[in-house]
């Protein structure tokens, strides 16, 4: 990006002027160039006042302001986080005044009362895809004997309609009911099937897309496949299409949400193609399977045996039968969704890439020139030693396909920058294998020998990992290495699963410290445990920092962070907004914060750091704590990688936790998601626009 053209106002004066400020060593020009400098800014500063008159291009501060402009009123909870807070972060500004719920604040008045109006108001302050119901129109009677007549006014269950059996109890429910008992959501007392009320279901898990996915094949019968490369089942998800009018009352071609059997045998067309929600492919030329061939199946205990015309898959599952004479000989690939709650591990979700300035690409995957990681990396080894200024290198791997090489060793030098990337819209996994019986295998990085010292002014090596997923083993970072990063990216818990999402090695270690690197950090990743092995005589702390990310150890009850023979780690842990499964033991810890440790956190030094706004055991011992929780226990949908709802906490999570941070938002991974903020946000718009006869409740579909 270039910067301003500091010679504008000089190469307005005369040409006679500038000649004769040349001759004296222009000084005219540089005392312009000052001058043209500040113009620019204040330039820019015109040109933003004019911008904040717009709520469409405004900056995040001005959002309330404009708001109140138009009557527009946050709720009583967005008040106090505003009046109490010095500096409030874009996103907590985007939950408490969304840009898009101040700028239809008036469109909305003239909608005031319209069903479908909930259903944008969702979306629009809260972010969560939403249908409104109106109960009193499932609600029905029945017919007295005594009065013949009213028979003509029951509605009665036609059995013969499977598709809306299977949809009873769920947001799309069309049966007859009769008065329910009292329901309670989050935020107050409703019936759920009675005259005045409406329910508001809410979407929370997000949809991701998985496309050009390796499928995997079972070991025990090569026609049965699992949609996820890991081998675990997971429940496919609807990608949703745009509803037709602002009129219209969403339905389940338009929410996210998990496939139903039934809605797929019925619907098949609507879900299965190319650029829909599900699509198998075979071998390396990606031949669609015909729609004609896709059966919808329960695929449980594989019972259902596909003839040979047909492919059976369980979106419930996320299965793929073929039948066993006619199983695919060159590979499967499929396109398919899944549900998650934020953007987190690896994903082909859009990020921020990790770029380095003036580095060489090598680029790895189909039609590229690297077929492999390996051989890119010895590509850039034998480039730098041609070329030292080729120190710095990025290699992206452009595909989603599973990476299986024999040895992965990546030695860097003093000096060496190196970027191991996905590219964008890409997620590549990388399976490690037991390839030799006597050694142990991992990913390894392997730096300068401790014992030798670099040249002077040499900076150690730097190695980021962005947007992989390494399954089968850990990684092990051996030697002087001056900084280890891991971002958006997955080191299974575990190392692999099993179907049922369970850890197949819970005891072993995802990330293993072995040597002197000086820095590690961790940023909106998922990993297992973390073990570290360092000189504690010559060498000062490692510095780790962990931020928006998942420690797990697979058990509560496990060591998440420690060294090995049951000691502590020697570094000096910064934490912010993650979750640990697991215990901590730690030299030092300079900040804990918005975080949840579901086991001991055990620090060395307790002299100096800060625990703030955290959950952890109340016999974990740790320097000062600022309101901390400990006397409730966190709650959670799921502790298991794999599962949509993984790291999430419950509904019914006690509120000291739930808005226990500093911020008021919930303590944990999730903290910037706001969701309770959200919450209060869409319940005080829900109040002005619903009629003053009826309530309305927030229920969560997922």
């Amino acid at each position: 990006m270039t910067g301003p053209d500091l010679d504008r106002l000089y190469r307005l004066l005369p040409a006679y002027d500038r000649q004769r400020d040349a001759d004296v060593g222009e000084p005219m020009r540089a005392l312009l160039a000052i001058m043209t400098e500040q113009a620019v800014i204040l330039e820019s500063d015109i040109a933003g006042l004019y911008a904040n008159w717009f709520i469409e291009t405004c900056q995040d501060w001005v959002a309330p302001y404009l708001g109140d402009l138009v009557g527009y009123r946050m709720s009583p909870t967005a008040t106090d986080v505003l009046k109490a807070s010095s500096t409030v972060s874009a996103k907590l500004l985007a939950a408490l005044a969304p840009r898009r719920d101040v700028a239809n604040t008036i469109p909305n008045r003239r909608r005031k009362g319209t069903l479908a109006l909930l259903d944008q108001l969702a979306e629009d302050v809260a972010n969560w895809p939403a249908r409104a119901v109106e109960f009193h129109r499932l609600l029905h009677g029945t017919a007295p004997v005594r009065f013949p007549d009213a028979a003509e006014h029951t509605r009665f269950v036609d059995v013969r309609k499977m598709d809306a059996l299977d949809r009873i109890n769920t947001p799309f429910d069309d049966i007859a009911h009769t008065v329910a008992a009292p329901y309670i959501d989050s935020h107050r007392r409703i019936a759920r099937h009675n005259v005045p009320n409406v329910g508001l279901f809410a979407w929370r898990l997000k949809v991701y897309p998985m496309l050009d996915a390796s499928a995997h094949c079972e070991d025990a019968d090569r026609g049965r496949y699992r949609f996820s490369v890991l081998g675990n089942d997971t429940p496919l998800m609807n990608l949703p299409v745009a509803e037709p009018s602002p009129t219209h009352i969403a339905d389940e071609s338009n929410l996210p949400v998990f496939i139903r059997r039934r809605a797929f045998e019925d619907r098949t067309a609507d879900y299965y193609g190319p650029g829909k929600s599900i699509a198998i492919y075979l071998g390396p030329d990606r031949e669609l399977v015909p729609l004609h061939r896709i059966v919808a199946a329960d695929l449980t205990d594989w019972a259902y045996r596909p003839t040979p015309n047909q492919v059976a898959v369980d979106p419930v599952l996320g299965r793929i039968a073929f039948p066993a004479r006619y199983a695919p000989e060159d590979g499967v690939w499929v396109d398919y969704h899944y549900g998650f709650a934020d953007d987190l591990g690896g994903g082909q979700y859009h990020r921020d890439l990790a770029t380095l300035p003036d580095a060489t690409t090598y680029r790895v995957g189909p039609g590229q020139k690297y077929d492999g990681i390996m051989s890119a990396v010895r590509a850039w080894r034998e480039d730098k030693e041609t070329d030292p200024a080729k120190a710095h290198a990025i290699i992206e791997i452009t595909d989603s396909d599973a990476y299986e090489e024999r040895e992965l060793v990546i030695y860097v030098d003093p000096g060496d920058r190196l970027v191991l990337r996905a590219a964008q819209g890409a997620r590549p996994v990388i399976r490690l294998f037991d390839w030799h019986s006597n050694r142990p295998e991992s990913l390894r990085i392997t730096g300068w020998p401790p014992e030798d010292e670099p040249a002077a002014g040499v900076k150690p090596a730097t190695v980021t990992f962005d947007g992989l997923l390494v399954t089968g083993r850990g990684v092990r970072i051996t030697g002087q290495v001056g900084e280890f990063r891991l971002q958006h990216s997955t080191l299974v818990p575990g190392w692999s699963l099993d179907e049922g999402c369970r850890p197949q090695h819970a005891a072993e270690a995802s990330l293993e410290l072995d040597g002197i690197p000086r820095r590690v950090c961790v940023e909106r990743s998922v990993l297992g445990s973390i073990l570290v092995d360092a000189d504690e005589v010559d060498t000062e702390p490692l510095a780790l920092s962990v931020q928006d990310s998942i420690i797990d150890a697979t058990e509560p009850s496990r060591s998440a962070l420690s060294a090995s023979d049951c000691r502590p780690a020697y570094l000096r842990l910064t934490m912010r907004r993650c979750t640990v499964i697991g215990s901590i033991w730690v030299h030092a810890v300079r900040l804990l914060e918005n975080s949840i440790v579901l086991d001991n956190v055990d620090v060395v030094d307790r002299q100096s750091g800060c625990v703030r706004f955290c959950w952890l055991p109340d016999i974990s011992r740790t320097p000062r704590r600022f309101h901390c929780v400990s006397d409730v226990p966190p709650r959670f949908d799921s502790l298991r990688y794999g599962d949509p709802t993984y790291g999430r906490l419950r509904l019914d999570c006690p509120q000291e936790i739930s808005r226990g941070a500093d911020d008021d938002s919930e303590i944990g991974v999730y903290h910037d998601l706001y969701q309770p903020q959200r919450a209060d946000t869409l319940r005080s718009r829900l109040d002005d626009y619903t009629p003053a006869t009826h309530r309305v409740g927030i229920l969560f579909a997922s």
